[in-house]
Formats: C-alpha cells, sequence, structure tokens
C-alpha cells in the first residue's frame, strides 16, 4: 500500500489545509517569544523568583524537545489530523490554564502542558502538508508554512508589549484560545485525515520513553548542568549518551520503531538534520547575544529592542517562501550552502560592532542573517521531510521540529557560557585598564554575573567617577565575549556550508526522486510500500 496525494483535492481545500496548520504552528511560535517580555511583570504579579522565570520557559522548551518525536509518530499511526486537533485543542486549553494561574507552579505547569500539546501539533503539519500537497507545490507550501512560523516569532515581542502594556500578562496566553479554535474548526472541515499505512500496528512504548527519557537528560544537561560545575555537567551528558545508546540498540530490535534508523540511510535527510541543528544553534545564539548587547549594553527597553530586532525577522518571514521556490527548482543542496554562507557573513559582521554602534551599523547585518536563515530552515525542512518515506511523514517532522529545539537550547547554552567565560577571564584586567580602585573593583568582580549580561556592577556608594570607568570595563569585558561567539558562529555556518555539498544534487526544475528503505532481504522498497510482514534483523 502506497500512500499517495489525492489529485482530486481542490485547490481551495489544499489552501484552507494550509491556513489551518499555519496557525497551529503561529500559537507555538508566538508563545515562544511573547513569554520574554511579559517575565518582569510575571515575576511582580506572582513573586516569581528568577529561578521560577527561568523554569516558565525551560519547562515549555523541555516538554516539547522530549516529544516531538513521539508526536509524530502518533501521527502516523492514529491519524495526522486527529492528533493535530488533539494537539491544537490541548494547546488552546493549556493557555487558558496559563492565563487563569494564579501561582507560580500553576503556570509552570499549564506551560509543560502546553509543550506536550505542542508537541502533538507541529510534527503532523509537516505531515499533514506531506499528504495534501503534491510534490511539485510541497516546497512552496513548506515556505508558506515557515513564513506563518516567522512571522508569528517576529510579532511575539510586540504583541507581546502591547498587550502586557495595556492589558495584563494574561492576555499573551489567552490570545492563543481564539486561533486555536479557529485551526481547530478549519482542520476538522477541511484536512483528510491520513496515516502511515499499517499504522494500526504496535507502539513502541518503551522507546518512546528510552527517546524522552534521553532528550530530557541531554536537554536539561545543556539548560542547567553547566551553572552547577562541569562535573554535574560531564554526568548529565553521559547519562544521557547511555540512555541514548539504549535507545538505538531498541531500535534496532524493536519491530515496529519509533524512529526507524533506516531513515539516516538517507544522506540527504541526514545531513539536513545536522544542518538545523547547526543553523538553529547558530541563530539563538546571536540572537541570545544581540538581545544582551541591545537592553544591557545600549539601554534599550524590551519593546524597543524588539521593534529593532523586527528586520532580521521581517526579512526571515520573506526569505521563507522564497526558499521554497529556490528548493522547488534547484533542489536543497544550494539553497542551504547559500543560506549558510550568508550567516556566516552576517556573524562577521557582527563581530566587528563596538559598544557604541549606532543602530544604522547593526541593522543590515540583521537583515542578512534573517535572509539566511529563512532559507536554511525551509532547505532543511523539505529536506528532512522530502526524503523520508510518505509512511514515515509524522516521524519525519517530529526529527525536523527536535533539531530545532535542540539546536535552539545549544546556541542559548554554549554561547552564553562562551560569553559568561570571557567576561569573567577579561573583566579584572580591563577594571586595572579604566584605573578603577582595587577597593571598588573588588567590589565589582563579587557580582561578575551582571556583568556576564552586559550589566555593570555598581555598588550604592560608588562615586560618580568609578560609575563611569566601571561601566567602561564592563562594556569591554561584555564585548570581547560578543565578538567571540560571533566568530564562534561564523566558523560553525561556513563549516555547515560545506557540509550542504554533501546532499546529492538534482537538476533543475526535476522532483526528487521517491526515497527507498531496505527491507530485510536487503531489497530496495518504495518510499511508503507497506513493510515485510518479517520483522527487520538488526543492521549496522
Amino acid at each position: 500500500m502506497i500512500e499517495t496525494v489525492d489529485p482530486g483535492l481542490s485547490r481551495r481545500k489544499r489552501r484552507l489545509t494550509l491556513v489551518s496548520v499555519a496557525l497551529g504552528v503561529v500559537m507555538v511560535s508566538l508563545d515562544g517569544t511573547v513569554v520574554h517580555i511579559a517575565n518582569p511583570t510575571i515575576a511582580r504579579d506572582l513573586g516569581s523568583s528568577m529561578t521560577d522565570l527561568q523554569w516558565v520557559t525551560n519547562g515549555y522548551l523541555l516538554a516539547l524537545a522530549v516529544t516531538l518525536i513521539v508526536g509524530g509518530r502518533l501521527g502516523d499511526r492514529f491519524g495526522r489530523r486527529r492528533i493535530f486537533v488533539i494537539g491544537v485543542a490541548g494547546f488552546a486549553l493549556a493557555s487558558l490554564g496559563c492565563g487563569l494561574s494564579l501561582s507560580t507552579p500553576a503556570l509552570i505547569a499549564f506551560r509543560v502542558f502546553q509543550g506536550f500539546a505542542g508537541a502533538l501539533l507541529v510534527p503532523n503539519t509537516l505531515a499533514i502538508l506531506r499528504s495534501a500537497f503534491p510534490p511539485a507545490e510541497l516546497s512552496r507550501a513548506i515556505g508558506t508554512w515557515g513564513a506563518a512560523s516567522a512571522f508569528a516569532a517576529a510579532a511575539g515581542p510586540i504583541v507581546g508589549g502591547l498587550l502586557v502594556e495595556y492589558l495584563s500578562w494574561p492576555a499573551i496566553f489567552l490570545l492563543n484560545v481564539p486561533i486555536g479554535l479557529v485551526a481547530a474548526v478549519l482542520a476538522v472541515r477541511w484536512i483528510d485525515e491520513s496515516r502511515a499505512p499499517g499504522g494500526a500496528g504496535r507502539f513502541d512504548i518503551a522507546g518512546a520513553g528510552a527517546l524522552a527519557a534521553a532528550l530530557f537528560v541531554l536537554v536539561w544537561a545543556l539548560t542547567g548542568a553547566l551553572g552547577r560545575g562541569w562535573g554535574y555537567g560531564a554526568a548529565s551528558a553521559a547519562t544521557a549518551l547511555i540512555l541514548l545508546v539504549g535507545f538505538v540498540a531498541r531500535q534496532r530490535s524493536a519491530p515496529a520503531p519509533i524512529l526507524p534508523l533506516s531513515l539516516f540511510r538517507s544522506r540527504a535527510l541526514s545531513v539536513g538534520v545536522v544542518l538545523l541543528v547547526t543553523g538553529n544553534l547558530a541563530l539563538y545564539g546571536v540572537l541570545f547575544s544581540i538581545g544582551l548587547y541591545m537592553q544591557n549594553v545600549h539601554g534599550y527597553p524590551p519593546l524597543e529592542t524588539g521593534v529593532r530586532l523586527l528586520p532580521l525577522m521581517a526579512v526571515f518571514t520573506v526569505s521563507s517562501p522564497l526558499a521554497g521556490r529556490l528548493t522547488e527548482k534547484f533542489g536543497a543542496r544550494w539553497p542551504l550552502a547559500l543560506g549558510m554562507a550568508l550567516l556566516a557573513a552576517s556573524f562577521f559582521g557582527l563581530a566587528g560592532l563596538s559598544a557604541d554602534s549606532p543602530y544604522g551599523q547593526q541593522w543590515p547585518w540583521l537583515i542578512l542573517l534573517g535572509f539566511g536563515m529563512g532559507i536554511v530552515v525551509v532547505a532543511g525542512t523539505e529536506t528532512i521531510i522530502g526524503a523520508a518515506p510518505a509512511r514515515h511523514s509524522g516521524v519525519a517532522g517530529g526529527l525536523q521540529t527536535t533539531a530545532n529545539q535542540l539546536g535552539g537550547v545549544l546556541g542559548t547554552t554554549v554561547f552564553g557560557t562562551v560569553i559568561a567565560t570571557i567576561v569573567a577571564r577579561t573583566l579584572p584586567s580591563e577594571l586595572r585598564r579604566a584605573d578603577v580602585p582595587d577597593a571598588i573593583a573588588e567590589q565589582a568582580l563579587a557580582h561578575t554575573g551582571l556583568a556576564e549580561q552586559g550589566i555593570a556592577p555598581l555598588a550604592a556608594q560608588t562615586n560618580e567617577l568609578a560609575v563611569a570607568a566601571i561601566t567602561t570595563a564592563t562594556e569591554r569585558a561584555f564585548m570581547s565575549g560578543m565578538h567571540a561567539v560571533m566568530w564562534v558562529g561564523g566558523g560553525i555556518a561556513l563549516l555547515s556550508a560545506l557540509l550542504a555539498l554533501l546532499i546529492p544534487a538534482r537538476r533543475s526544475g526535476t522532483a526528487a526522486p521517491e526515497p527507498t528503505e531496505v527491507d530485510w532481504r536487503g531489497r530496495g522498497q518504495r518510499a511508503g510500500d507497506s513493510p515485510s510482514p518479517r520483522p527487520p534483523a538488526p543492521t549496522a
């Protein structure tokens, strides 16, 4: 049995299918950016500590990251429209719970539920597009999907600032309720159900548990363990590695694996996963450092920072559909190499900023960054979805989103650690260079954590001359760290551009060949064919 696109689907039905799944990813993307603007107000209203605020974000991130592939697999087995609608409804209800929360623990709990619902929602959007659009139109549809997600992420800081300022922080969550209602109604009315052929088979509960545990420990190690010392981080990373090895062993022997390892026989899919991780690593790392630079070094308020980042996200929105057209015409190889090269150029340009660089020297590189990232996300997504067999579309969608999430966690954590390390190392010499008296310098060094964020560690009794000197020293130390992460990001992007050349090329204007899998007899198997009745034997 081969899962194919129904040629009888009307253009209107495909368009409304695209609108429904786009609204779904809009909710998830919007929620990833609006909460940062509301954090100070949430802390004031609920009495939240800094650790509490971190878990308002990390609880959502962890729940989403560890269950994305599981959500895709559930869609393949039980029906992608069904799981998508459950995810949309669950996300809207969890958002309602967030908006009605009267305590920080309640808010964190509902944020975790949001993450689980998002994991049901996001990967199945791509699988639904795969079943609704023919290959000739799939890249363009994914480009529109990416543009909707990018637009929501771009609008998040501005929408969040307006809602918090003129209404209240619960409004940023309650906004998801009407969006989710519209998406669910459109899905039930216009999206056709699809599932993997033979999808009623067994579900690998043990594999799902092993994967969720491995990714949870890995993300936990990246987000929190580094601050507790390298020994704790190494132990967490080793635990994650052991769990991942156990997961791989389980997938090699399971009759119905949750993540078929045969997917990675496709060089295009494997490279696409790596490039989405490295691309998002660089993007989120740069966004993290640029956010600190704008707010703490230049003194822009959060809403104004969001407005100044708008060129990056706006160009991201525009370049996403353009990337769909480029990928449709040339394949993913050259667009990915081009996108990564543009990222490298933007990082090297941002490495030339100083503490007093005007905005006119910032926005051109932000535009270049947004343009390159839009190409990378869409071309990388199309590579993964297009290279996977149709019956594993949901799994491929979960794999794609997991790569994005892990790349974002890596970027924020690694880049933040690099900045913190360099600031801690250079601040003492910068204080001496600025002729800060030893007694005052010792007080400043006792609060290096502030300097790591670009905030001058000032004591209440510090005189004006010392304030100016400490501020100058802090800015110099922070800029040293920021320059380092920009060079690191540029190097990663250049290596990724070379890696993109490993993706098999295809002729302009031709569709990518249908991928094959290898069954237990070693015979080629067309994508979407029913698997052989005998369980596959473990292979190397």
